[in-house]
């Protein structure tokens, strides 16, 4: 055969040399003329195709399912099935390499991780990719597990045990906290004691040689299991706001884990923004560490973490960066009679890069707001906006009277989106379903969340109209046909659109209708939505990975957008893919299709 075969595309890229050696001895090239059918449906294919030149359009009856361009492949699940349930038709001028059908079999029977690329579903494949890619992503700490780090040894003392002691024990073994038994309790304690701790020792005024150190130990100790990976270790140091924790194999204390001991390894990390956060005296000083959260962003994609992991520690950085903002500039009685939240990406904890403001203040009924609020509030729009969160241009922010009221008035505006329905209404609506408070009373979002499952419920015309968005964008029965046009002008397709947004409000729609209201999280509400047999476990699987997957795909072009000092348009260009990633987008819109046809099913929204 031609030694111009591509075994850097997928899933060739993945053979080892004797399986590359197999390729080369049992492949031939064939030419195909346009509209010419390459394969029938219902026939029994003998080959492997793989595209060289030229582009092959699949259809199932009269619908086109996908396109195949140059290194892509086809037709690898009618080959192991023994029969073709779809036509392939030359849809130009083609030219082909076709591997017989006993090697593709050899191939699979000897590498699981070609066979699990040529057909498994989107799930799968990516399991495969991230199993090909774990070496170089053990190297990010991110993604290695808690013992791959350095635990500090626990050193324990009794509850009883004076301060005095403790210290010496802190200088004899250089180490800045211990663990302490209370025996007293039934069942029995375990608290933490650390430098921290003994400055309240100190300022409490009893001699230190008599003062036991139980009186001075939290005894709320956050712990990991040992099996943890760092990265979800740190989001769990960003939430509970500690500087360590307990790892933990079975009920048995393995040592601690220290924020220090890992920031030498990544310099930028949401940690230490949140620490840097934490000490900001002003505005300025929260401006510069807003600065680095792009920058953070790029350094963990870049070293293989996970989309989904990204995410949470970007909501977990950029909650904490709202909270103190909006504390500088609040007075204390406003926070405490008010509950500041986010809500779109920002509340489902799915962002990214910086997009557009999305928050709104709910205020307590009875309490009397400050004559100064609108500038209170305008100075914090304007400060995220200093921070690199550009005003919404739909004006939802809370400087904005419509996203600024009391408990009752907000409740009102959330009937009249109910109640009679428009367009700009039922979209406020979905992104208010993704709220997350931030700072402030809580409780008073969730009065408002309550009202919205009361109304919300009683009508399926409602529910139908508001599934109906899944609908506004992109065009079900044109996109395949645009991958590979697509790539031939660079123009640039709107992922977001084809298969982010449907995904996202495919399941908050059900989420509304199952009456799923605590999480906010788009995974979050497929879990729920399994346990409310809405969807399947295996749709619910295949949206997350595919939702991940179209998030990464975005990610990707945003940051060569930002390299390129360009404004970031999300936009993916076909022609800056990998084979594998155009396979890869094929699958997950493919299931954003299939989801879409659910949606119709169940909300009827054909009828709207």
């Amino acid at each position: 055969m031609p030694n111009a075969f591509n075994f850097a595309a997928s899933p060739f890229d993945c053979l080892n040399e004797d399986e590359r050696r197999l390729v080369r001895d049992n492949v031939d090239i064939a030419y195909y003329a346009e509209n010419e059918a390459i394969l029938e449906a219902g026939g029994a294919p003998a080959h492997l195709f793989v595209v060289t030149k030229g582009r092959v359009t699949q259809y199932e009856g009269d619908e086109v399912v996908a396109t195949y361009g140059p290194d892509d492949c086809f037709d690898g699940r009618a080959l192991v099935a023994g029969k073709s349930g779809s036509r392939f038709v030359a849809t130009e001028e083609v030219l082909a390499y076709r591997l017989a059908r006993q090697t593709v079999k050899d191939l699979i029977a000897a590498n699981a991780g070609f066979g699990a690329l040529l057909f498994s579903d989107i799930g799968r494949k990516l399991g495969v990719i991230a199993q090909r890619r774990s070496q170089e992503e053990m190297q990010s700490l991110l993604l290695a597990r808690v013992d791959a780090a350095f635990i500090r040894p626990a050193h324990f003392v009794d509850a009883s045990t004076d301060v005095v002691s403790v210290v010496r024990l802190f200088q004899e073994h250089n180490v800045s906290s211990v663990l302490v038994r209370d025996a007293t309790t039934t069942p029995p304690r375990l608290g933490i004691f650390t430098r921290t701790s003994l400055q309240r020792a100190i300022l409490d005024g009893t001699p230190l040689n008599q003062l036991p150190v139980g009186r001075m130990s939290a005894f709320t100790l956050v712990a990991v299991p040992v099996s943890s990976q760092i990265g979800d270790a740190l989001t769990t140091m960003l939430r509970h706001r500690v500087h360590r924790l307990v790892v933990m194999r079975d009920n048995e204390v393995v040592g601690l884990l220290e924020s220090l001991d890992v920031f030498s390894f990544l310099a930028n990390h949401s940690f230490l923004l949140a620490e840097q956060i934490d000490m900001a005296r002003d505005l300025d000083a929260l401006a510069q560490a807003a600065s680095s959260v792009t920058r953070m962003v790029s350094l963990l994609f870049r070293g293989g973490s996970r989309v989904e992991l990204i995410a949470r520690q970007v909501q977990e950085v950029n909650g904490r960066l709202f909270e103190r903002a909006w504390k500088m500039i609040a007075p204390p009685d406003l926070v405490a009679n008010s509950c500041l939240f986010v809500m779109g990406s920002e509340g489902r904890g799915e962002q990214l890069l910086k997009t557009d403001q999305d928050n709104a203040l709910v205020l307590r009924d009875e309490y009397a707001p400050p004559a100064e609020l609108d500038a209170i509030v305008t100075r914090f729009s304007d400060a995220l906006a200093a921070f690199g969160y550009p005003p919404c241009p739909g004006g939802i922010m809370l400087s904005r009277p419509d996203w600024c009221m009391p408990v009752s008035a907000f409740g009102r505006r959330i009937r009249e989106w109910l109640i009679a329905p428009d367009a700009e209404g039922l979209m406020n609506l979905a992104i208010f379903f993704d709220a997350r408070a931030v700072c402030g009373d809580a409780a008073l979002l969730e009065q408002l969340r309550a009202s919205l499952i009361e109304f919300a419920l009683d009508s399926e015309v409602m529910l139908a109209r508001f599934a109906s968005a899944t609908e506004a964008f992109g065009n079900t029965q044109g996109w395949w046909n645009r991958l590979f046009t697509l790539a031939d002008a660079d123009r640039g397709l709107d992922i977001k659109k084809e298969g982010i947004f449907p995904i996202v409000h495919g399941v908050r729609s059900l989420a509304l209708a199952c009456r799923v209201t605590r999480e906010t999280g788009t995974v979050q509400r497929l879990d729920a939505l399994v346990a409310h047999d809405a969807v399947s476990a295996d749709m619910a699987s295949e949206l997350a990975e595919s939702l991940h997957f179209l998030m990464g795909l975005r990610l990707k072009a945003g940051l060569a957008e930002i390299d390129a000092h360009k404004p970031v348009s999300g936009e993916v260009h076909m022609a800056h893919l990998s084979s594998l990633e155009r396979d890869l987008l094929k699958d997950a819109l493919g299931v954003v299709k299939r989801f879409r046809t659910l949606l119709r099913q169940r909300f009827r929204t054909e009828f709207l």
